[in-house]
């Protein structure tokens, strides 16, 4: 006898979970194949139509209502912009924000360890990939040189997704009882490999990054001798800057451009192209003729998509030499040249209600995550617009939907 397809011929949110696995291993991989995931996701929830529910999941999460409370900016922002193509173009990079409560409909409590595991997984392979590039054992492919070898994303991602991936296997090492002394092992050398990946590659906000999330690891670990945690977290970073600095050429010319492009910054600046090749020293040069754009338009800012012609007009006016570009590379004055104080208060509310959230909660591994995510792009968002792009704005929003996701007692 045929069956007749229905909506009851298989689990909906079973499926919807498993997609967030593929999900979380595709992520640091493939943008394309990570964006299908994404759309079948959508689709989905759509087919699902069980609206209400996400509706009550939004409700009682006020992670949730920030995110989407910052993607309504961009909506009313549109109504006072000096520029709608761009504002337009902006809508379509942050409609990932509206990833979140669909995702945390899917969420199953039992499978958290999957979504994490499926991450751990990709940025493994990314690791062992990066090795064998930089070994010499394979040749460089898609983004990877010898000189800077990560093949699926560009440095500036792939190092928080290595800083976030190294907190994850320290959680793991320190926290999970339940592993044997084999798996505890394999995490360890996970950890340094990692570790050293980390400075063998050019993304210096990830290796700002990574020594935050250390020091988050100490200070869990430690959680009731503060100078404990503070003295052998000081110590352990002193000796892995100094290896780093000791032993990797990329890390130490890197260290060493970024010390001399500060000191140079006012000689680079009034020549014709002293800033074109100064990533620190246009990175300054943006925060201060941002900073002029956000005291003429405190309140709402410019709106959505204003910041190019805005700052073309200060950037003309004061630094007609230097490079123009689509962000400030810090998110904080990115929101407040579109929106003012409000864009401002809007983006450090999700960043305080994730901190709440794992704050008060109850389990281990979704309390202590919980709080490093939040403290790690509280950080590197001074140094580039990282809810602006794909790759980290994906991770920001996939580890929001189930280490914020409100459960209740049929969930």
């Amino acid at each position: 006898m045929t069956k007749v397809f229905s909506r009851s011929a298989f689990n909906v949110d079973t499926v919807g979970s498993w997609l967030l696995i593929l999900f979380g291993f595709t992520l640091p991989l493939s943008v394309a194949v990570n964006n299908m995931f994404a759309i079948l996701i959508i689709l989905l929830w759509l087919y699902k139509k069980e609206y209400q529910r996400t509706w009550e999941i939004i409700k009682n999460s006020k992670v949730a209502l920030a995110v989407l409370l910052l993607f309504s900016l961009h909506i009313i922002g549109m109504l006072w912009t000096i520029d709608v193509d761009l504002g337009l173009k902006i809508m379509r990079k942050e409609w990932m924000f509206l990833l979140l409560p669909m995702m945390m409909s899917f969420v199953k409590r039992e499978h958290i360890q999957y979504y994490i595991s499926a991450f751990l997984l990709a940025i493994s392979i990314s690791e062992i990939l990066s090795y064998l590039i930089w070994f010499e054992v394979i040749p460089p492919f898609l983004r990877a040189s010898l000189y800077d070898p990560t093949p699926f994303i560009h440095h500036t991602s792939y190092n928080p997704f290595l800083a976030f991936a190294i907190y994850l296997t320290g959680y793991y090492m320190l926290f999970d009882k339940t592993l044997s002394k084999v798996q505890k092992l394999l995490l360890v050398l996970f950890f340094f490999t990692m570790s050293i990946n980390m400075f063998i590659t050019g993304g210096r906000a990830g290796q700002v990054g990574y020594l935050v999330v250390v020091v988050i690891l100490f200070f869990q670990f430690f959680n009731k001798h503060f100078f404990r945690a503070l003295f052998l977290s000081l110590l352990f970073l002193s000796v892995v800057l100094f290896t780093a600095y000791s032993s990797s050429q990329i890390f130490q010319e890197r260290a060493k451009l970024m010390v001399s492009q500060i000191q140079n910054y006012h000689i680079d600046k009034s020549t014709s192209t002293g800033l074109s090749q100064n990533s620190v020293g246009l990175r300054i040069n943006y925060a201060v003729n941002t900073f002029e754009i956000i005291k003429e338009h405190p309140l709402i800012g410019v709106g959505t998509g204003g910041y190019e012609k805005s700052y073309k007009v200060i950037n003309d006016k004061n630094s007609p030499n230097a490079e123009l570009h689509g962000h400030p590379h810090n998110m904080y004055l990115f929101e407040m040249v579109q929106f003012g104080l409000f864009g401002l208060i809007s983006l450090l509310s999700i960043l305080y209600f994730q901190l709440r959230f794992a704050w008060k909660e109850t389990n281990m591994l979704r309390s202590k995550v919980g709080l490093a995510l939040p403290i790690l792009f509280f950080v590197i968002m001074f140094s580039d617009s990282y809810l602006l792009g794909h790759f980290t704005t994906m991770l920001f929003v996939f580890f929001s939907s189930f280490l914020y996701r409100p459960f209740n007692e049929t969930d």
